[in-house]
């Protein structure tokens, strides 16, 4: 017997009927088409099914969605746009960080949780936030490197002034009323 389950998935509620089996990763990539969030192994081995659930990365797969009821998942889908991508997405781009793509999404996910602790992880805190996600294609190195880069890269954003952001900001050291 199927029962409704309200989920905030990307910032809208969202409320789907499900089987109390179903687990999360089939509810989002089958009922919501959210299909950025691959599947795997269906174990929790291999982490490419990795969403953040309250902003903590949890591995989909291991997951009921009827324990998610009430809760907020944030999926690839989620991060950025085409037109304007999360940094970790550009970064994963201009380091070679993926090969195939395949385990991106989840390691992508496990470094946003991580990023969002620790604004300049060490290469074994990086290291060891995704060691639950599995890459057939590389070294780890480029992917290591891609979540280097883009908390280099929001930590440069953050300490950027308003102006840039806020064009109708004043900009530093102009008195008040310049340019009015």
């Amino acid at each position: 017997m199927k029962r409704p389950v309200t989920l905030t998935i990307n910032g809208a509620s969202r409320t789907v009927e499900v089987e109390p089996r179903a687990l999360l990763v089939h509810v989002l990539r089958d009922d919501l088409n959210l299909t950025g969030t691959h599947i795997g192994c269906d174990t929790s081995q291999c982490g490419a099914c990795t969403v953040l659930l309250d902003d903590d990365a949890v591995k989909s797969c291991t997951v009921l969605a009827v324990q998610a009821d009430g809760h907020a998942i944030t999926t690839i889908e989620g991060i950025g746009t085409a037109e304007r991508l999360h940094p970790l997405q550009t970064a994963f781009w201009e380091k070679h960080g993926l090969q195939c793509g395949f385990c991106t999404p989840g390691v992508i996910m496990c470094a946003v949780d991580l990023l969002s602790r620790i604004a300049d992880p060490s290469e074994a805190e990086i290291r060891h936030a995704i060691e639950g996600n599995l890459c057939r294609c590389t070294g780890y190195q480029n992917i290591v490197t891609a979540i280097q880069s883009a908390a280099a890269a929001m930590r440069a954003a953050k300490a950027e002034p308003r102006t840039a952001a806020f064009p109708s900001a004043k900009p530093a050291g102009q008195p008040a009323g310049a340019g009015v």
